[in-house]
């Protein structure tokens, strides 16, 4: 580890715009996948390619369980990586390929029938999560070591969400037209047209983060391995649980509501798809809008992440992001520019908070190494994929759960139950969730006082073990 780099990081050197820039971009890659999964693979599976809501209710819990040691496995191979290009760079470049493949076969839409499809829905949605984890928990866990400095990091990860969000806003923008203009009355084949698109530019952009991004923390050199320690230090780490805890709640709410609106504007609102303004319906400018508000936020957070307490700011905005979402129960079905103003704020505070959350797991990774003498940094940042997932199962089955038990019947007038049901999951629930993290974020125990001390500490140790390798 070069100790000089290291030191000067930690008292506040910032990173080249380009490899902020890069670093940035492996997000949006993620996103051209996670944003559509969200917003639209339960509108797909189930209006376009005929699978019915029953089927998803079981599928994504039962995929997610068989691969739920998907994550901690990678981040201990992870950490255990020693390449020219350091621990998790590598992976960015080995697993994009795969990446971009499994992501185009979820939306590919063999027509094999009834049964034949609902067996190829189950082994294409396992092999997109075992290929997420291979490349997203090295790419998140990149973070954790791009600088030793804390609020560099929270720098690098509001340049890391505003590369996300920017790609959510692709998705919200482009999607909807792209599929009518490459499938016109074919809805599957715009879909799959759609995402090979997608699966390319993705795995353009893993390649250029792999190649302007460097790793600079590297574990103490007296460092043992041992997974049986490591995962019991994983669980005797208070701020890791917490920081867990907050993240699945965090992508519990995202899930939930993104894979609701469609439903909720095509069955709720009344939107029939014809355009509305620029040749775009209210769909589109919905989430169009939503995810401007994702980027304005996270890039506002930008100036002024090195200088706040993390912790405390993403508390509060995520408590007024819930009472956002919970105000759409009530809002007027017509009152479409409400509807919208609403949203923008509800999405305006969630994009710093996701950025500060992701941001605090590089201060857990400190902490770890602080208490424990052992720095984890791969398995530590696995706990925000493991939360990504968990989210995306939670969120994912009680949507289906909801058009289930509330009587939705697919392309049909829905009843005044069938209305609720999936006015409930669009506002009330994702509320929930987003006031559950405010409550897990208060509770973690780092502050930035706290932070600042293990972070100068940590320097002096480094400076300490290279002084002793010095010869004499």
């Amino acid at each position: 580890m070069n100790i000089s780099t290291s030191q000067s990081s930690a008292t506040g050197e910032r990173l080249k715009t380009r490899e902020y820039i890069g670093y940035a971009l492996g997000d949006t890659a993620s996103n051209f996948f996670f944003q559509t999964f969200n917003i639209f693979l339960t509108y797909y599976y189930i209006d376009v390619w005929g699978l019915s809501a029953t089927v998803l209710l079981w599928m994504i819990p039962i995929v997610r369980i068989i691969g739920c040691f998907d994550d901690p496995i990678m981040g201990l191979i992870a950490d255990r990586t020693k390449t020219r290009w350091g621990k998790f760079r590598p992976y960015l470049l080995w697993g994009a390929i795969p990446y971009g493949i499994c992501g185009y076969l979820m939306f590919a839409g063999p027509d094999f029938g009834p049964t034949g499809k609902i067996v190829y829905a189950y082994i294409t949605y396992a092999l997109m999560l075992t290929s997420y984890s291979v490349i997203n928990v090295p790419y998140s866990s990149l973070l954790g070591v791009i600088s030793p400095s804390s609020r560099t990091r929270a720098v690098a990860s509001s340049f890391r969400f505003v590369g996300a969000f920017g790609g959510a806003l692709l998705i919200s923008l482009f999607v909807r037209p792209l599929v009518k203009y490459l499938g016109g009355s074919n809805e599957m084949l715009g879909f799959r047209s759609t995402m090979g698109i997608f699966a390319l530019v993705s795995v353009i952009m893993f390649w250029i983060t792999f190649t302007t991004t460097k790793e600079r923390v590297t574990p103490p050199p007296q460092q043992k391995t041992n997974i049986r320690e490591e995962l019991g230090e994983l669980f005797r780490n208070w701020p890791w649980v917490m920081m867990l805890i907050a993240s699945i709640f965090s992508t519990t709410f995202v899930a939930l509501r993104s894979g609701s609106t469609v439903f909720y504007f095509k069955y709720v609102v009344g939107d029939d798809g014809k355009p509305m303004f620029h040749g775009l319906d209210r769909t589109t400018i919905f989430l169009t809008t939503g995810a401007i508000g994702l980027v304005l936020g996270t890039a506002c957070l930008g100036s002024i992440a090195r200088r706040i307490d993390k912790k405390y700011y993403a508390a509060v905005l995520s408590i007024v992001t819930g009472f956002c979402f919970a105000a759409f129960f009530f809002l007027p079905k017509d009152g479409f520019g409400l509807m919208l103003a609403v949203n923008a704020l509800a999405q305006f505070c969630a994009g710093p908070t996701s950025a500060l959350t992701w941001a605090l797991y590089g201060d857990v990774a400190d902490y770890g190494e602080w208490k424990f003498g052992r720095r984890s940094t791969g398995l530590i940042y696995s706990a925000s994929l493991f939360a990504i997932k968990t989210g995306m199962v939670v969120g994912g089955f009680l949507l289906p759960l909801f058009l289930d038990q509330f009587g939705y019947v697919k392309n049909a007038t829905q009843t005044a139950l069938a209305l609720l049901g999936i006015t409930l999951a669009f506002s009330i629930m994702p509320a929930i969730f987003a006031l559950l993290k405010a409550v897990a974020l208060l509770i973690y125990p780092l502050n930035q006082n706290r932070v600042d001390e293990i972070e100068r500490e940590l320097a002096a140790r480094r400076a300490v073990v290279s002084s002793e390798g010095k010869p004499a």
